[in-house]
């Protein structure tokens, strides 16, 4: 029995050197030099036959890889989705971009960055209602899309094309200059350490931004978690609920409704909605071991929250939402854009995928790519349709972003999962 303990220890810990070589290889490569009670959740097509519980390596990236190409082919939102959808959606408020004192508590955190350009405490009037019981809950009403969310007989067999109509789907996704303002600052190399920007990332969001359901819902969750990696996570029945209450609030939008019509004709989920509902509670929040420890660590708090590894790397953290948050508090100081690998594509004020450095509570991330502006319910069914049906390298089309959707897996859960800009 004890040889067979020190066995597991041994994977889990050479899983997670594992980890930290990748990443160190991904970020020398970009800048150009060198257990929890519920049933297992169906794997991808590709490994329904012969599941590995050894992860691969995490965001290892090719240094072609980066690049912010636009498609040169016509692309138009569909906006016969939008006016209904919003008025079921979003609530109507006046937007002011006044500056709020910050008087957030920091909860034992270094404060690390610049000044914010303008400081502003998010709307968090709704969040306690989010931990209610389930019969107290207030949802908002289902989208009214039926024709758009049955996926084509191309679509299902193309997944670039899914993608794409995922990125249609999204009637919450933000517009640049109108919901929120970046500032890209200058561009570096990522092995170069100079802060090459001046300000935050983020100018101001309008506060409409926050009020936005799904939005409001997957912010209250951000703070439920311990981000040092080899924690053991605590989760109380409040925040279990706060889980489920975002699966609920996200399934009522067209990239969910999308998602379970393409993964229920390609025989991944069930027809039954609920029972979808159920697999992506689990995908996204069942804890899982990572860094050596169970229960440490779970798909949704290594992509969208992030975590420090013990030797001092910040893994994970691909959410433009989690940046926002944590640079208003401070705990997050933006070093500028990493130069794109194609000469003529850099980024600006209305880019909306973007590859940065930045410190988060004084640890550094190199190279850490994000898309800018999309909805919650948009990532989620973006990286499950990639997790179940693509690969590790998929290449799609967002919208006018050509994207890599790197998938790496932890047996048959997401280990990581992030876009990067395609060359």
């Amino acid at each position: 029995m004890e040889g067979l303990i020190k066995g597991l220890v041994d994977v889990a810990l050479g899983a997670d050197r594992e980890e930290e070589r990748g990443e160190r290889s991904w970020a020398d490569l970009v800048s150009g030099d060198q257990d929890q009670d519920h049933p297992p959740l169906p794997p991808p097509p590709h490994q329904q036959q012969h599941w590995s519980n050894t992860p691969h390596k995490e965001e290892q990236w090719q240094e072609d890889s980066h690049s912010y190409r636009a498609s040169n082919r016509p692309h138009q939102l569909n906006e016969q989705y939008r006016p209904q959808y919003e008025e079921s959606q979003s609530e109507r408020f006046n937007t002011s971009k006044t500056p709020h004192k910050l008087d957030e508590d920091q909860d034992g955190w270094q404060t690390v960055g610049k000044p914010s350009r303008q400081t502003h405490k998010v709307p968090k009037e709704n969040w306690h209602s989010y931990k209610l019981p389930s019969d107290e809950q207030e949802y908002s009403n289902d989208v009214e899309v039926r024709a758009a969310v049955e996926p084509s007989e191309d679509e299902l067999a193309d997944l670039s094309r899914a993608c794409d109509k995922l990125w249609d789907l999204d009637l919450n996704r933000l517009t640049p200059g109108k919901d929120y303002e970046i500032d890209c600052g200058e561009g570096k190399k990522a092995y170069q350490k100079e802060d090459m920007a001046q300000g935050s990332l983020f100018t101001w969001v309008s506060d409409d931004v926050f009020r936005k359901p799904t939005l409001a819902r997957f912010l209250s969750l951000l703070d439920n978690y311990n981000p040092h990696q080899g924690c053991k996570e605590v989760v109380t029945s409040e925040e279990r609920q706060e889980q489920a209450s975002f699966i609920e609030e996200i399934s009522r939008t067209a990239p969910i409704k999308y998602l379970h019509k393409y993964l229920a004709s390609k025989g991944i989920a069930s027809g039954s909605y609920q029972d979808f509902k159920r697999m992506m509670t689990d995908l996204w929040f069942d804890l899982y071991g990572r860094g050596g420890t169970s229960g440490s660590s779970s798909a949704f708090e290594h992509v969208f929250v992030g975590e420090i590894k013990q030797s001092g790397e910040v893994s994970g953290f691909h959410n433009w939402l989690q940046f926002y948050l944590e640079e208003e508090k401070g705990r997050v100081d933006y070093q500028g854009y990493i130069f794109p690998h194609r000469r003529g594509q850099i980024p600006d004020s209305e880019t909306q995928l973007l590859t940065i450095q930045f410190e988060w509570n004084g640890v550094l991330k190199s190279v850490s790519s994000t898309l800018v502006g999309v909805s919650p319910e948009f990532e989620i069914a973006l990286y499950t349709l990639c997790f179940y049906v693509g690969g590790e390298d998929n290449h799609i089309q967002l919208g006018p972003y050509a994207v890599n959707i790197k998938c790496y897996r932890l047996g048959n859960r997401i280990g990581s999962i992030f876009p990067i800009a395609d060359s």
